[in-house]
């Protein structure tokens, strides 16, 4: 795969000025479709979950999920919208494999919620705010799959298979207005604005929120203009980026690659592009599409949505706690410290972190299973922790194993990589791979020995009062016991056998 010249970050930095904006797609966890009665189900078998609507036959008629509209609602308010005391639906036309209709049923001219923002800390506390667009409804389209080519992409596939189970599922699509003045932060505000986002939904109980899975997308929009400059330049967008990593490194790819353009001179070509996670680059789609493109129209076979001010209010009742608030509750709950609350809010674990809590570990031992080996593992995998896959039952189950003296924390952290490696649960591994501690005198004092006989110099030290030294000693028991050993124990037994208080 070819890549585009790319200037560094720092270089563009010192003569552009980027201007973000963001479409952020939300699936909705409705039990049924957006206008049909088809399952919204997650992993079925291929083209199960559809029906007529679905496929578009002939003389079938919508009708509108009325919990998706509740939800719709709901989103809007957490992003500080208006909501739209009536709202119609459109016909966005385009041909593509995956919408059977060739036409997608979304929101143009009156999308049900307008005029919001989001203020957004980044890292060191800085807060920036966001302006929304619009929030409006629509329906998500079907899934392909491509065969034949390289890493699943489009690009070399000898065929292309479909998947319409996704066809209809209840979508909300967020618009931001430009982002102007985030300047070489643009890709954290990036990252920051979708996690936002993400949590939001998650918190409302509207959605299942896994970008894995594609429940939040982000289609990244970046265009850059010379310091000093009003007009924006022309813009590319990053489509269906499923990650916060993804998001961030996209955005700082495009800033890059839009610099070299401008500087040799060039155009940059208004289009979509398509994110590699294997190269962090990406490649081009096809030329953006203007809304006069789509040639949208009133839905006919849909009525306007009329939301009362009553209902609305009714609905502002029902929300949760801001997520501003909820982070306040949370630390002082789990009693961390500035500095750790933010490592935990900007490493992306604040709800496995409670999750994990909620499944019964203590605030200090989930802090340090996620911030102390997944958080690193995520990183040297180059994926979001959750990605990973890991349960916070799994966890708790982890930290009782060692608790109980069944395995020690250098084994806890071998049977994790076991289940990151699908070997089974905490406990099978264990048993499989032999990991239990020894905790036996009999072996342990035979290991003893053996390394009070290889090291006389330090026994001899630790007669003479100088017990630190013991864990030389300890060490030897340890390599001779492949880390299996009950350390506290071997401490314990050394002493004894050397006639010297603990």
């Amino acid at each position: 795969m070819s890549t585009d010249a790319t200037l560094s970050f720092e270089e563009a930095m010192e003569k552009y000025d980027p201007v973000l904006g963001f479409e952020v797609h939300v699936e909705l966890n409705t039990k049924t479709k957006m206008f049909s009665s088809a399952p919204n189900v997650f992993g079925d078998e291929p083209n199960t979950n559809v029906n007529e609507v679905d496929l578009g036959l002939p003389g079938v008629l919508p009708v509108v999920n009325g919990k998706a509209i509740e939800s719709s609602i709901k989103i809007g308010l957490a992003l500080n919208c208006k909501i739209a005391e009536s709202c119609t639906f459109a016909r966005k036309q385009y041909f593509y494999p995956d919408t059977p209709k060739n036409f997608q049923t979304s929101q143009y001219e009156d999308p049900i919620a307008y005029d919001g923002y989001l203020d957004i800390e980044l890292a060191d506390g800085t807060v920036f705010r966001v302006e929304i667009e619009r929030a409006h409804m629509e329906e998500d389209a079907g899934k392909l799959t491509h065969k034949g080519g390289a890493a699943g992409r489009i690009q070399g596939a000898d065929f292309s298979l479909v998947d319409y189970n996704r066809s209809g599922v209840p979508l909300v699509e967020i618009v931001t207005k430009p982002i102007e003045g985030a300047g070489s932060r643009a890709p954290e505000l990036a990252k920051a604005y979708v996690a936002a986002v993400r949590e939001i939904v998650k918190n409302l109980g509207v959605s299942d929120a896994r970008m894995e899975r594609g429940n939040v997308r982000c289609d990244a929009n970046v265009s850059l203009r010379p310091h000093g400059r009003e007009r924006f330049g022309i813009r590319s967008e990053t489509k269906n980026v499923n990650s916060l990593r993804a998001v961030e490194h996209a955005v700082r790819y495009e800033i890059q690659r839009h610099a070299a353009v401008l500087d040799a001179g060039n155009p940059v070509i208004q289009e979509t592009r398509h994110w590699h996670e294997e190269t962090r680059s990406t490649t081009s789609g096809r030329p953006k599409s203007d809304a006069d493109d789509y040639r949208y129209f009133p839905e006919p076979d849909l009525v306007p949505v009329v939301a009362s001010r009553e209902w609305v209010e009714e609905l502002r009742a029902t929300l949760p706690e801001p997520p501003a608030a909820r982070r306040k509750r949370l630390q002082a709950d789990w009693g961390y410290s500035e500095l750790e609350f933010r490592d935990v809010v900007n490493a992306g674990v604040l709800d496995e972190i409670e999750e994990t809590i909620a499944a019964g570990a203590s605030a200090s031992v989930a802090r340090k299973w996620w911030m102390g080996e997944i958080v690193g593992r995520a990183k040297n995998a180059d994926v979001d922790p959750g990605q990973l896959g890991v349960e916070p039952a799994t966890i708790v189950t982890l930290n009782r194993l060692v608790e109980d003296g069944k395995i020690n924390n250098k084994m806890a952290s071998a049977v994790l990589d076991g289940v990151l490696a699908g070997e089974g649960t905490p406990e099978e591994i264990v048993a499989a791979r032999g990991l239990a501690v020894v905790s036996d005198d009999g072996p342990l004092l035979e290991a003893i020995d053996a390394a009070l006989a290889a090291q006389p110099d330090v026994a001899e030290k630790i007669r003479g009062g100088k017990v630190q030294a013991i864990g030389a000693i300890v060490g030897g028991v340890m390599k001779a016991t492949r880390g299996q050993a009950d350390a506290g124990r071997v401490r314990e037994l050394i002493l004894e056998k050397l006639g010297v208080e603990g």
